[in-house]
């Protein structure tokens, strides 16, 4: 049985940490469990210790301080795999819960593939009208982004992972630069798949449904702050490309036909049909992409917070500072989409 290593980054993770730590150690090639403690300012040390008692291959390191050039996470992820000592490094996100067969499930994929980098878009849970509005509607713009397919295809230059459960070969991952490589990366996940992928390595991405769940964002302002951070990057890190995204998604002609109907009942119809084809449309994309049909009734402020938390993506990058709990960190080109 091949042996696994999961090192999770933790910062201020109180509330999900003790569920993801209990969840890997179901998972019987997961050799060592290494929590890297990220400076956190609530009882995530604490909780990690007291696993620790019932749980022999967990251990707990410090990140220490942030080095210059570094983001966080890819820092606290430097610094568990130097202390990693299995084949294999599994990469995951301290709010992911893991079903008992998602890193057999990985590893044999691995194998089937001939693949060096396996990872799944987990399961999002989402119980707030605005988590049900807003994160559906991005996975939805990043499947066609990144289509299963063309990722997996060894002819297309098109890579991406998602960090929240992403398996690697140490050896490739050494052979890469590691985190090293990717430090001052925000999609530190999309960067490591392309770099695999460039150095002729086949990698596999798809999804995590029945494998792995996630809820990312517990408020408004989390989620806000989570997506500002990454959305600009994810669609393109070119200012048109944020423009064109904008222009495409928001049905500007619908609402635009709505207005000026307010004196002409005939452009009023045509800009509620207009609105409910798109919104059909949504609806159809979310039952196959395997979200609740129901979410269609989100459509109207999916579209009005997808437009606003891009725009702030790109006001953010453009500026070259992110904020992501508590730190802000400066950046500068987004090396994994050029």
């Amino acid at each position: 049985m091949e042996q696994v290593t999961a090192i999770v980054p933790a910062r201020n993770e109180q509330a999900a940490i003790a569920t993801c730590i209990e969840s890997l150690a179901r998972q019987p090639e997961n050799a060592q469990i290494l929590v890297v403690n990220d400076q956190s300012s609530d009882a995530t040390a604490e909780i990690v210790r007291n696993l620790m008692k019932e749980i022999p291959d967990l251990h707990l390191l410090e990140a220490g301080g942030l080095p210059d050039g570094w983001v966080g996470k890819n820092h606290a992820l430097w610094v568990g795999v130097q202390q990693a000592t299995s084949p294999w490094l599994l990469f995951t996100d301290a709010d992911a819960n893991h079903f008992p067969n998602s890193v057999t499930r990985a590893l044999q994929i691995a194998q089937d593939q001939q693949a060096v980098l396996v990872s799944f878009s987990p399961e999002q849970v989402s119980r707030n009208w605005y988590e049900k509005a807003l994160i559906p509607f991005i996975y939805l713009r990043l499947a066609k982004r990144f289509s299963y397919d063309q990722v997996n295809d060894p002819a297309s230059p098109v890579a991406a992972a998602n960090g929240q459960f992403l398996l690697i070969r140490r050896d490739v991952y050494d052979a890469i630069g590691g985190h090293q490589g990717v430090a001052g990366e925000v999609l530190e996940d999309v960067a490591m798949a392309l770099r695999v992928k460039r150095a002729g390595h086949r990698i596999w991405f798809g999804s995590g449904k029945g494998l792995v769940r996630t809820r990312m964002y517990t408020s408004f302002e989390a989620m806000w702050e989570g997506w500002k951070k990454n959305l600009y990057r994810l669609m393109g890190g070119r200012p048109w490309a944020a423009f064109r995204e904008i222009e495409s998604t928001f049905p500007w002609i619908a609402f635009l036909l709505m207005v000026i109907g307010l004196n002409h009942p005939l452009l009023l119809f045509l800009g509620v049909l207009l609105l409910i084809a798109r919104q059909t449309i949504y609806g159809l994309d979310l039952a196959r992409n395997h979200y609740p049909f129901s979410f269609i009734y989100y459509y109207v402020p999916a579209v009005f917070l997808y437009a606003g938390v891009l725009w702030a993506s790109y006001r953010s990058h453009v500026k070259g500072k992110i904020a992501w709990k508590g730190s802000e960190y400066s950046i500068g080109a987004p090396d994994s989409v050029k």
